[in-house]
């Protein structure tokens, strides 16, 4: 199964990374490793983790972060990567976010790609 990693779970792994390294050189660089090794596992294991806030959320096996994603059927999306000792307010707040977002962007590309067929002649009309 493929896994896609949005860019919303890219910058919270980008901030990750910047807040271990910070704590010592090269934990930051074991932060990445591990939370990749965790996303790599979903390729065997989508799908098995409990539902919160809408999304599947796998607990990262080495540091206290959790990894929420979306299953469609042939395709992972991770859409975060969030420190579990934040408010769980502020943790759905965000997903909420995030999710919004993505439909958003989903949005305006369908939009663009129905554009690009009128423009070959297609007949749509807008």
């Amino acid at each position: 199964m493929k896994i896609r990693i949005l860019d919303s779970a890219t910058q919270d792994l980008i901030e990750g990374f910047r807040f271990y390294e910070k704590q010592e050189a090269g934990l930051g660089n074991y932060f990445i490793d591990s939370l990749f090794s965790d996303i790599d596992s979903l390729q065997v294991y989508a799908g098995i983790h409990s539902i919160h806030f809408g999304y599947h959320r796998m607990l990262s096996k080495r540091f206290p972060f959790a990894i929420y994603y979306k299953i469609t059927e042939h395709e992972v999306s991770v859409y975060a990567v969030l420190d579990c000792r934040r408010n769980p307010a502020w943790t759905r707040e965000r997903l909420d976010k995030t999710g919004s977002r993505q439909r958003v962007r989903s949005t305006f590309l369908s939009f663009k790609v129905l554009k690009g067929q009128k423009a070959r002649g297609s007949g749509l009309a807008f």
